[in-house]
């Protein structure tokens, strides 16, 4: 096993990958930017050392300079956790070259499964069912708009060099085209140092359904159920649950033998998922692999019992996996909600700032992996994720009231968050129907605006404080003063609910 490994992320994630290290004895190491010197990972790591200035670019993408602190700390093995270089396979090679463990895929297999292209290319041989569109990424935007064309709008433009929303725009039409080419190639290079896209159909009201694989150096692979991901905003994933309301018996068996295969087919190693979409009919077609750990695993984790972390390590350390498919169980069910440091009332614009004020909930069946502390800022350099609330409960229904009563309890001062946003979706009729899709998030926004709820809660606390004011007051009865009617003041209380916006 490895005694020192060294974190190449920040926030949440690299919190969680250290808690990991220490659980199983091994020495966290993490890197920081100048922009994160008082950052939560900085502080929970056993070591930690600057790898540049608060560009992405410079610090977090600067291999050389992450693989020199690597070497001067004595690190045996790096663990990339999700976005930055998690899937840049030339940073796996060089950890192969310098004698350093990457904790993941080998640089073979990221090239080819890592690559969104290639991946596709991957399961056409394979006979696996892919969305309509491009084998090869676009060399111009000319030669784009031609495949838009051939493969019919709507369509979406992806950054072939990763994901986690970045680099992808959704395009309805042919004039929308040529601008949303470069804002998506700039995003995919400045989140990925590379320009590349490709195009895909858009499937319009699908679901996003994932299967996490393990894989082991043995050429052993489990799938480990399946995640429902279609709750997206802007084609981020902002809540997750396992296993999916949508998904049946069969149907797992299917989707997670097919995901199986296509990992064996190129000697898969470590944790991956395969991302699909899947109609009404409960069709699935591949759309891509990540071949990293993902955002959203702590619901498998909950789910399986299995600490996904902790399995990536022992696997890059060559040891077997401990299970076969047939002892892989779900039991009960799952639900993460993304908070981010964004704005809802203002079409969701990053909301850096310093944390003036934290409550984070807990009780049964709750975790919240964060990378935030009272007093703590957050920079306007990077991804605005806060933090990852998690509900497990016996049911759906029972994970879900625990996330509806654990983001009434979070309390976050300071600068704005998702949580409104967040509790607007688990109180919506649809979504605790289960009866879910990719467009969910937008048709939710365009019937539920946040504003109008603000105001309506304004109202409401106005009146409240009226009410309390009013209550804390004795009139003069006669000689004597005694408090106000409490019947009268409820009726009142009635009275005026009825004059506020519903």
């Amino acid at each position: 096993m490895f005694r020192k490994i060294l974190i190449a992320n920040r926030g949440e994630i690299a919190v969680r990958v250290i808690r990991a290290c220490r659980e199983m004895g091994i020495s966290a190491v993490a890197i920081y930017s100048e922009a994160d010197r008082e950052a939560l990972h900085v502080r929970r790591a056993d070591e930690a050392y600057c790898v540049g200035p608060a560009s992405s670019l410079e610090s977090y993408l600067a291999v050389d300079r992450i693989l020199d602190v690597a070497r001067r700390c004595g690190a045996e093995a790096v663990h990339p956790g999700y976005g930055f270089l998690s899937e840049n396979h030339r940073f796996v090679q060089a950890c192969e070259e310098s004698g350093i463990r990457f904790i993941g895929p080998t640089s073979g297999a990221m090239k080819v499964m890592g690559g969104k292209v290639s991946a596709r290319q991957v399961a056409v041989r394979a006979q696996v069912p892919v969305v309509p569109g491009t084998l090869e990424p676009v060399a111009s935007v000319n030669e784009a708009l031609a495949e838009a064309e051939r493969i019919g709008y709507p369509v979406m433009l992806k950054a072939a060099a990763g994901g986690g929303g970045k680099g992808l725009r959704l395009v309805p039409s042919a004039p929308e085209f040529p601008s949303a080419f470069e804002m998506a190639a700039s995003e995919a290079e400045n989140a990925f140092n590379d320009r590349s896209l490709y195009l895909e159909k858009y499937l319009d009201r699908a679901h996003h359904i994932e299967i996490q694989v393990l894989a082991d150096s043995r050429g052993d692979v489990v799938y480990l159920g399946e995640r429902e991901c279609s709750i997206q905003r802007r084609h981020q994933k902002v809540v997750e649950e396992c296993p999916s309301p949508l998904v049946t018996r069969p149907l797992r068996k299917r989707m997670g033998e097919t995901a199986v295969r296509l990992a064996r087919q190129v000697g898969y190693l470590n944790a991956g998922t395969m991302e699909f979409l899947v109609d009404s009919r409960r069709n699935f077609y591949f759309l891509e692999m990540n071949t990293r750990l993902q955002v959203e695993h702590p619901v498998t984790e909950f789910v399986t019992g299995i600490d996904l972390v902790k399995a990536q390590i022992r696997i890059a350390a060559g040891e077997a996996l401990p299970w076969r498919q047939q002892d892989i169980r779900l039991h009960g069910a799952a639900i993460e909600c993304r908070v981010y440091a964004e704005d809802p009332e203002r079409n969701f614009l990053p909301s850096p700032g310093k944390i003036t004020h934290l409550e984070e909930p807990d009780g049964p069946g709750i975790r919240n992996d964060s990378g935030v502390y009272p007093g703590y800022t957050v920079p306007i350099h990077y991804d605005p994720l806060i933090s990852k609330l998690v509900a497990y409960g016996k049911n759906r229904w029972e994970a879900v009231e625990r996330m509806r009563r654990a983001l009434s309890e979070y309390k976050i001062g300071g600068i704005q968050t998702t949580l409104p946003f967040l509790e607007a979706v688990l109180s919506d009729e649809q979504f605790l129907r289960g009866d879910l899709d990719t467009g969910f998030a937008d048709r939710l926004l365009a019937a539920r605006p946040l504003a109008a709820e603000r105001d309506h809660l304004r109202d409401v606390a106005i009146l409240a404080a009226a009410i309390a004011f009013s209550r804390s007051q004795k009139s003069p009865l006669g000689s004597s003063e005694r408090a106000a009617n409490p019947w009268k003041m409820a009726a009142r209380l009635d009275q005026l609910a009825t004059r506020l916006p519903h």
